[in-house]
């Protein structure tokens, strides 16, 4: 076996009603005055009521900036340090989806550390120190609530990363109560979304390790088992709660065996037309993993027999199994399956390789090369 480092949220709460009870938390945490970054939709929810009335309970201070866009800026984030020196925050609290998250983990670290955002991009630049940081995500997707990264959108088009395990929260709360409201479209394409962070981290050219695999494989068994019960019945906690497992499983997984080549191309998706990420991940993920094939065709046969047990026959079909399944999944699920159907047109796609290109921090991870022609090809099938 080869070396490997393992790193994760030192935290993890699964705990239905969790949200309600944070003002403990908190006060355990010996913090005061708390922060929450969170979005309008969450907002128009009602999805703080119950987080807001634990804090009057434990007298502790609350603000709120709910400001964060999907792919979010970089003026968001400035918006939301300015947000959290003048609350005098020493505690920050990422409440939502991805986005929300990710703008939370970068607000903790730059509100009381003395870096400028355009310094930390990359791979350990951040120096830290941060504040006090609890994340709770309201969507099974992302995983962010376990990962070292916040992926931050800088100029019209391009997407950056900052990578550091001072990005990891100190308590991560799964609270899938929060999440029986997600519409069933949602629901879909985040679900996907952590289905592809295990995909990528099992098959990763770079990091692999034993750890990230035992949780990938468990991951995509809770997602698959529960993501059609999940959108179809979105009452049913217990689906609620495995999927949340599930993403958080899978968010594990990637931030230590970290992903490939459909994420290399969902994020000019995303980037470029404000598709949702979880979308912009199943859109593209067929074509990836059928490109892929040459190299990780043994892999992807394992990865079979976790969504379907009793697979049987040559390693080929057994991939060819898994990779029918997730073609054929955004129909069942009802979410769009092509790039047509997110307005995207074939004089789109030259842009569209380009910007992927840029993403070499994901490329390198990928089980096979991808070159811009490649790429052109790919967002051609995915049409």
């Amino acid at each position: 076996m080869s070396t490997f480092e393992f790193h994760t949220t030192k935290s993890i709460i699964v705990e239905r009603d969790a949200a309600a009870n944070i003002g403990a938390r908190v006060l355990d945490m010996h913090c005061h005055s708390v922060l929450i970054v969170t979005d309008p939709g969450v907002l128009a929810a009602q999805l703080l009521d119950t987080v807001l009335a634990s804090f009057k309970q434990h007298n502790v201070a609350v603000s709120v900036f709910s400001d964060v866009l999907a792919d979010p800026p970089e003026s968001v984030i400035f918006a939301g340090i300015a947000a959290a020196k003048a609350a005098n925050a020493d505690c920050i609290i990422g409440f939502g989806g991805g986005s929300s998250m990710d703008v939370a983990k970068l607000v903790a670290l730059l509100a009381y550390g003395g870096q400028a955002l355009a310094d930390i991009y990359g791979v350990n630049q951040a120096k830290g120190p941060r504040l006090p940081l609890i994340l709770v995500p309201t969507t099974a997707g992302t995983g962010s609530e376990v990962t070292a990264i916040a992926i931050v959108t800088t100029g019209a088009n391009e997407k950056k990363g900052v990578v550091s395990p001072l990005l990891l929260p100190d308590v991560a709360l799964l609270d899938a109560r929060l999440t029986l409201g997600l519409p069933p479209a949602v629901t879909a394409a985040t679900g996907i979304d952590a289905m592809v962070h295990a995909i990528e981290a099992y098959t990763s050219k770079r990091l692999k390790n034993p750890i990230s695999d035992a949780l990938a494989k468990d991951a995509l068994r809770l997602l698959a088992a529960n993501i059609h019960t999940a959108c179809e019945h979105g009452n049913n906690i217990q689906a609620r709660e495995n999927m949340l497992l599930g993403a958080c499983l899978a968010g594990m997984a990637f931030a230590n065996a970290p992903v490939g080549g459909v994420h290399a191309l969902a994020y000019p998706v995303g980037a470029r037309f404000h598709v949702p990420h979880g979308l912009s991940n199943s859109l593209m993920l067929g074509p990836v993993l059928r490109f892929n094939m040459s190299e990780a065709e043994a892999l992807y046969a394992e990865l079979a027999e976790v969504v379907y047990p009793a697979a049987s026959g040559s390693s080929f079909r057994r991939a060819t199994m898994l990779i029918e399944y997730l073609q054929n999944l955004p129909v069942e699920l009802g979410i769009a399956a092509r790039l047509s159907d997110v307005g995207i047109s074939e004089q789109d796609v030259d842009s569209l390789a380009a910007d992927a290109m840029k993403q070499t921090r994901l490329l390198i991870n990928n089980p096979r090369e991808i070159s811009l022609a490649d790429a052109t090809a790919l967002y051609k099938e995915a049409l």
